[in-house]
């Protein structure tokens, strides 16, 4: 347990923080989780229109300091590829 007034600050300080970057986290990889079932289960044409929805969010949980913008980009960057493949299986 902290001794001194300002580590007090700090724990409380930290729980909130925890908590909204939780959220913003489980907000995202919900998002992502969404899209991948959209493509499993062959809604391709709702999973094209649900893609920029899916990555700004992912953007935006980056902006917020959750995840490094890199891993933002890899993450929208294998969404996009994922759809794309299966665009182009459904074609082939």
């Amino acid at each position: 347990m902290a001794n001194t007034r300002q580590a007090l600050k700090r724990m409380r300080r930290d729980a909130r923080r925890r908590e909204r970057n939780r959220y913003h986290l489980s907000r995202m990889k919900t998002y992502i989780r969404k899209f991948r079932r959209m493509i499993e289960e062959g809604e391709l044409e709702k999973a094209r229109e649900f893609l920029p929805e899916v990555i700004s969010i992912i953007y935006h949980t980056a902006s917020k300091g959750v995840i490094h913008k890199r891993e933002a980009s890899r993450r929208a960057s294998r969404v996009t590829e994922l759809l794309n493949k299966a665009l182009k299986e459904a074609q082939g």
